[in-house]
């Protein structure tokens, strides 16, 4: 059963009534599913992260367009098919979701997608692994036009984005700067360093520090009395789980040299280089991604509590 805003975002019963309810909800999204994990885990990592949100205290909703629907929290059928090996589903930033819904298409949502959607559904928190950024430019040239629409979308968009930083394959200290250019703030969540996914630390400041939940909520809450935009908490990964620096740096080099090698650009760089790292690391960066995006999702959990209080 599913309580439907209009014909294009349907919220399952349980979302909607946590949401008309203010019990805490957070989105989760559905690209790490159905592009960024090889089928089997990701099946276990979804059920995985909608457990961990519910063991904290929140309602999970995880989002995907299917059939030209927006779900808003989905069964674990369609789980199930969002994470199917067979699945072929798009990947959805913002500037897709018209045509999806319109085309009847299907589709993960992107972090820029996510939130959008969460955002109209009523949910302000959101737990992702890393956001996406600006790339390096290529090479023999000094400027790049590729600039993920996640940091346009969190600039507008009033969520609280709790991620890993951002991969180290991009551009960290310009991501930086146009988060801070679009009046986005940046906290750090128990560090002083904004982490790069893999790595807890990128070697850059944050701007802010938080060192418990109910200093983030605050610190949203305030924000939002002030601006439209979005707020991004970066969560390191679990020390446990951090790639060690030079098997990472390594790999770093090899994935690039790849994609020099076939020519890839634009989207399909990321994809390219996570498929290096996954499978030249021995499993360790997916065990590193698992690791990162659970506790993401635990520490959105206790935040969205805060925000219910």
């Amino acid at each position: 059963m599913t309580n439907t805003l209009h014909t294009s975002l349907s919220l399952s019963s349980e979302v909607a009534d946590a949401v008309a309810t203010r019990t805490p909800v957070v989105a989760l999204e559905s690209t790490l599913l159905s592009h960024g994990l090889p089928p089997g885990r990701n099946l276990d990592v979804a059920r995985r992260l909608e457990n961990t949100v519910r063991e904290t205290g929140a309602v999970p909703a995880t989002i995907a367009v299917l059939d030209g629907v927006a779900r808003v929290g989905l069964t674990d059928a369609e789980l199930e098919r969002v994470c199917a090996p067979d699945a072929d589903l798009d990947k959805l930033s913002l500037r897709d979701l018209g045509p999806a819904v319109a085309l009847r298409t299907s589709g993960a949502t992107t972090v820029a997608g996510t939130a959008a959607l969460a955002h109209a559904a009523g949910i302000s928190v959101f737990a992702t692994g890393g956001l996406g950024g600006v790339h390096h430019p290529l090479p023999g040239s000094d400027l790049t036009w590729d600039v993920s629409a996640d940091l346009g979308t969190l600039a507008r968009t009033g969520v609280l984005v709790v991620c890993s930083g951002m991969k180290s394959i991009l551009d960290i200290a310009a991501t930086l700067e146009v988060l801070e250019t679009n009046s986005v703030p940046v906290l750090g969540y128990r560090t002083d360093d904004f982490p790069a996914f893999y790595l807890r630390s990128s070697g850059l400041s944050v701007p802010r520090r938080v060192d418990d939940p109910a200093q983030a909520a605050a610190v949203f809450a305030a924000h939002r009395a002030f601006s439209d935009s979005g707020v991004l908490l970066a969560n390191p990964v679990p020390a446990e789980h951090e790639l060690d620096r030079a098997l990472h740096d390594r790999l770093l080099a090899e994935g690039l040299e790849l994609v020099r090698e076939r020519g890839v650009s634009g989207s399909d760089v990321t994809p390219v280089l996570l498929e290096h790292f996954h499978t030249a690391s021995g499993g360790a960066s997916l065990d590193a991604n698992e690791a990162l995006v659970v506790a993401n999702a635990r520490l959105a959990s206790n935040v969205a509590v805060e925000l219910a209080r």
